[in-house]
């Protein structure tokens, strides 16, 4: 009877107990894709599962109450929520991850030539996903730059609108622009070729600030630009994003994924860019926007083979037809002193390819290959180039116990002919034929999991200038996991081609005058870096970043606009230069779906020369960026206000009477987009670009000096080639389009779409 007694008091008590239970379930998304292997965790219990292949998850036999629970997935920011579960209910909670746009964990290559996790590199490398630029979507890299911190796209002419990219205040030819790897897009390409690379393309960004010669060789002076383009596996099947703004600037990016038979994935794009309104809104007769027909062609193929071996292959083909001038011009005017204008027609092609070799050791050849031909005309001034660049690289990656070891060996060959003084010999054409073998070796030593030392040493021999030997070191010391401090130094060296790399050379009524034989520039820069991760219980992360930066040029080439108005005079300085300032970059990600970037950089640019310090022209010695995203989930509405501030910098004046400012403003570019993606496969975008309508001619009576005399046919000289005023000339001015800083485009609109199909 006891036993019977006791049989029931069980019974009892297990189901009071089951109904003191209930069990918990959902979906886990992403973008409306499920995410698995997220890991899901009730705070302060042994309850805990993880999503299966389609996002689902699972926790039975729960007690009610209430529970913080916490889900965790690699590339994800993490959730902490608060949940009651209820007496005797099977209860659902579905969660929507964003991805960690602070990146501290992105796997990245361009600081050691290697994949590694970005907090685990001893190279601070900065790390940009195509989600941070469809926040404020552009036609081209170049454009999609501006809202990186310390990273300023220069406008170099006013009438053809080329530009460089500055980093932390050096000049574009002091920047290495590579795509996946391989340095490609140099020389002549520096100044059309970052336009046309379309976003479409691009996997991600990362960017080196400061030398990194020891591994990429001569132009990676000022710091680097890696663009990886797509991988084919990963990419979706179909995609298509097409925008065009007020202004009727119209682009088209498609992609299509291709499976060939079982071994082989290819992806196309096509990328177009047209935009042929002659607006002239500063009423100087002129095109206030250079008018262009730009079309790019891009396949890359990727290979399964045994062992996981890589093997990929990419090529691209652009052609682009520009122009900017006077508002009448028309073709027929093309290189006459009629009517003036700048047309230029540019073609290039390029091949870029990775393959792992069959042995046991990892050994990785890597080649590139690139033609570039332009046919310009800047009013009666004619430029035409050709270029060719071939690139060969093998690497050998090694673990030696404590060492990681890398070294290779690279050639790289460039040939350069156009129809300038700076191909002329003895009155014959010279082409530039120049040979670059290298050796370079590299060793990451890890001591502990805190402390890990890289040293690293490249040498290269120049066919025109001998020898070139760029050593660096990087340290990084691993505080804890929230806390990273980080030291490098290194060398650089750059040989330089004004006029493939200066467009001021080219353009305008100034005469060229090179001082002497100009010796190649070298530096050596140091770099002290710090992270800091913040993570709250309620899922508020803050990644804080820092650098300061000291760059010191020997060599330096400056370009003197002061001496004489109507010349640049190229010499290497008397003295030397320096670069050096403080970054920093903060990311605020709250569980609210509210996420802010925002960075800040002091710089201070110096060229100093018989104890004379100067800022060079058109540097700012303050920049600012901010990127603010909220998601209204309720109504799938993405709201993103990005922009950025810039301090005054000086700019070339053409004469003491010159009624044109000295100094830029300060000044402001400010945007704000919609997406709304309530519907499956589609993306709807629109907003406002320039909310400030900020212009350059503000508080300036004209930007392009003598529009209504641009072959300078009415402008009297004296003996000594200076400039007279007359009734006609009252300032004493020459036709000049280098009084440029910053896109000459008011307040427009913009509206776009985007369709997906994986």
């Amino acid at each position: 009877m006891k036993i019977l007694h006791t049989f029931f008091i069980l019974i009892l008590f297990h189901f009071g107990y089951s109904q003191e239970k209930t069990s918990l379930s959902g979906f886990i998304s992403s973008e409306k894709k499920g995410v698995m292997q997220a890991r899901v965790f009730l705070i302060g219990t042994k309850y805990t599962t993880q999503t299966d292949s389609l996002g689902q998850y699972q926790i039975n036999a729960v007690p009610k109450g209430n529970y913080k629970i916490q889900i965790i997935a690699a590339g994800y920011q993490s959730i902490n929520r608060n949940i009651n579960i209820s007496h005797n209910e099977h209860t659902t909670f579905d969660f929507e991850l964003y991805t960690t746009d602070n990146l501290l964990n992105e796997v990245v290559i361009s600081g050691t030539l290697k994949p590694v996790k970005r907090l685990e590199s001893p190279v601070p490398v900065e790390v940009y996903s195509p989600t941070f630029f469809k926040k404020n979507p552009t036609a081209s890299i170049y454009e999609a730059l501006q809202n990186v911190n310390g990273v300023r796209p220069q406008l170099n002419c006013g009438v053809c609108n080329t530009g460089d990219i500055h980093i932390n205040g050096l000049e574009g030819p002091y920047t290495l622009v590579l795509i996946d790897g391989m340095p490609i897009v140099s020389s002549l390409s520096t100044v059309y070729g970052l336009s046309g690379i379309p976003n479409s393309l691009v996997e991600r960004i990362e960017i080196v600030k400061g030398p990194a010669s020891s591994l990429y060789g001569s132009e990676a002076v000022g710091g680097l630009i890696n663009i990886i383009t797509k991988n084919p596996t990963n990419a979706p099947l179909f995609s298509a994003d097409l925008f065009t703004t007020s202004w009727l600037e119209t682009n088209v990016d498609l992609g299509v994924k291709l499976n060939v038979g079982k071994k082989a994935t290819a992806l196309l794009g096509l990328n177009y860019f047209t935009f042929n309104q002659k607006i002239d809104n500063d009423n100087d007769n002129f095109t206030d926007v250079t008018l262009s027909n730009r079309i790019s062609l891009f396949q890359k193929w990727t290979f399964d083979r045994n062992e996981n071996r890589l093997f990929t292959i990419a090529a691209r083909g652009v052609y682009e037809d520009r122009f900017g001038g006077d508002v009448r011009w028309e073709k027929k005017h093309r290189g006459g002193d009629e009517i003036y204008g700048e047309s230029i027609y540019t073609k290039r092609a390029e091949l870029i390819g990775s393959y792992q070799l069959p042995f046991q050791e990892k050994l990785m050849l890597s080649f590139s290959g690139n033609v570039h031909f332009q046919d310009s005309r800047y009013g009666t001034t004619s430029y035409i180039a050709n270029q060719k660049i071939g690139f060969l690289q093998l690497t050998w990656d090694k673990k030696i116990g404590k060492n990681d070891l890398l070294t290779g060996i690279a050639s790289r060959y460039n040939y350069y002919d156009d129809n300038t003084p700076a191909t002329l010999k003895l009155g014959n054409n010279n082409p530039e034929k120049t040979w670059l073998p290298g050796i370079f070796v590299q060793d990451e030593i890890t001591f502990t999991e805190k402390h890990k030392l890289l040293l690293g040493m490249r040498y290269d021999y120049n066919s025109i200038h001998g020898s070139i030997v760029t050593p660096r070191i990087a340290y990084k010391w691993k505080l804890n996991d929230n806390n990273i401090i980080r030291l490098n130094a290194g060398t650089g060296f750059r040989v330089v081609n004004l006029f493939t790399e200066d467009h001021a050379a080219l353009t305008g009524a100034r005469e060229v005058i090179i001082a002497s034989n100009l010796k190649p520039e070298q530096s050596i820069n140091t770099n002290l870096n710090y992270i800091k991760k913040i993570n709250f219980d309620n899922g508020t992360f803050i990644g804080i970043e820092t650098s300061l930066f000291h760059t010191r040029f020997s060599n330096k080439i400056v370009s003197d606009y002061d001496t004489n108005p109507n010349q640049i005079i190229y010499d290497n300085i008397n003295g030397y230069a320096i670069s050096q300032g403080i970054s920093t970059n903060i990311d605020f990600n709250f569980p609210n779906g509210l996420k802010v970037i925002a960075g800040a950089s002091i710089l201070d640019n110096k060229n100093v020369e018989n104890g004379r310090k100067e800022t060079p022209i058109l540097t700012e010695k303050f920049t600012a960026t901010w990127s603010i995203s909220y998601k209204i989930r309720t109504i799938d509405l993405n709201i993103d206000y990005t922009g950025n501030l810039y301090s005054p910098m000086r700019l070339p004046l053409l004469s003491d009477l010159d009624p044109r400012a000295p100094e830029s403003p300060w000044y402001s570019l400010q945007n704000i987009q919609f997406t709304y993606s309530g519907l499956q496969h589609f993306e709807f975008y629109a907003g406002i670009k320039n909310l400030m309508n900020f212009l350059p001619k503000q508080n300036n009576p004209f930007l392009i000096a003598r529009t209504d005399d641009p072959f300078d046919k009415n402008v009297t000289y004296d003996t000594n080639g200076q400039v007279l005023t007359t009734p006609e000339n009252p300032y004493g001015l020459t036709f000049d389009t280098s009084y440029v800083y910053g896109p000459n485009q008011g307040i427009r609109s913009f509206f776009g779409l985007r369709y997906t199909l994986r």
